[in-house]
């Protein structure tokens, strides 16, 4: 089974007009909607950052049938992990089957504005992570939970309202320790687009390893990737809407530590329009798109949902909706 959903862009619109864009893409045939979890923007100018825990009830009520959930939400520094066991059990009770609690380690524009805190370094991160999933799980399946860890406490804490599965987690990651706790851990992984040989050499050997090592078999477990495509009939304008979006292409130590959307923005604006697209899969033409997506579907992706940078995501809905997703369905299936 091929899904394909849609990316939410929390950092580039406003929680309204966000909110129909994604409802447009259940109306345009897409399985499901992620959205990012922001407290801060990637850029200062025309930013955004919505509450996604908020953002998550609304969608759900003004939707049907879209899976939805955070792509991705950090359970550890500016939340404590039982706010969030406390509110997924919420949207679960309330869309069963519908709603992914999809988590990474965190990013230092997110968590020091909002806590003041020292970014700390990814060995601390990775078992604040961890270790928030752990207490997530015991607050679903348990009650009256005293949870006496490292970093999290909690005295006879009881989730009320929960779904009757809980909702699946998936992890996040960008190398290969996180990517094997995602596999033994997680219903589902998350990963993004345009990063050449590290899904082949690093990426999926980990989850595979990681899977083996599962305390059950999980046939259903999710492989879900960020797409990131500007699609256009005309081609120079899929070019040029990339800029939006300039600052995915700055690499992991060039962005990991900067905490203000300024800087960000200034780091991304001094990037040429060539450096800008590498992350992208540019293009007019259908088919072209549907090649560039060939590989990651064949490497085992099978959960894909297509992040675009332009201002006009309605456009972008109907042309994919029409164009792309049939022909990814029937080339796919």
């Amino acid at each position: 089974m091929l899904t394909l959903g849609y990316k939410a862009s929390a950092e580039q619109f406003a929680p309204a007009r966000l909110l129909q864009f994604s409802v447009l893409a259940e109306q345009a045939g897409f399985d499901s909607v992620f959205v990012s979890d922001h407290f801060q923007p990637w850029k200062h100018t025309d930013g955004h950052a919505p509450s996604a825990l908020a953002w998550l009830g609304a969608l759900g009520a003004s939707t049907q049938r879209v899976i939805i959930g955070t792509s991705v939400l950090t359970p550890t520094f500016r939340y404590h992990p039982s706010v969030i066991a406390q509110v997924f059990g919420t949207l679960g009770a309330m869309f069963p089957g519908r709603v992914v609690l999809g988590v990474g380690t965190g990013e230092s524009l997110n968590e020091v504005p909002a806590t003041g805190m020292e970014w700390p370094d990814f060995k601390e991160r990775f078992a604040r992570l961890r270790e928030s999933l752990t207490l997530i799980r015991r607050l679903w399946a348990e009650e009256h939970v005293t949870f006496e860890g490292q970093y999290y406490r909690t005295r006879d804490a009881t989730i009320y309202d929960r779904p009757e599965q809980p909702v699946p987690i998936y992890v996040a990651a960008a190398g290969a320790l996180v990517a094997k706790y995602a596999g033994r851990m997680g219903e589902g992984f998350i990963c993004t687009s345009g990063k050449g040989t590290l899904y082949r050499d690093t990426l999926l050997p980990a989850l595979e390893e990681g899977l083996s090592l599962a305390a059950a078999p999980r046939p259903g477990y999710d492989r879900m990737i960020e797409m990131k495509v500007s699609f256009d009939t005309d081609a120079a304008r899929a070019l040029e809407d990339t800029r939006h979006w300039a600052a995915l292409a700055l690499s992991p130590e060039e962005k990991m530590s900067v905490h203000d959307p300024k800087e960000m923005e200034r780091l991304a604006a001094a990037l040429p329009i060539a450096r800008a697209a590498s992350r992208w899969i540019v293009s007019a033409d259908p088919d072209e798109h549907v090649e560039k997506c060939r590989a990651y579907v064949e490497m085992g992706f099978r959960h894909l949902v297509f992040h675009a940078p332009g201002p006009d995501q309605a456009r972008f809905l109907k042309l994919y909706g029409e164009h792309v997703l049939p022909r990814l369905r029937r080339a796919f299936a």
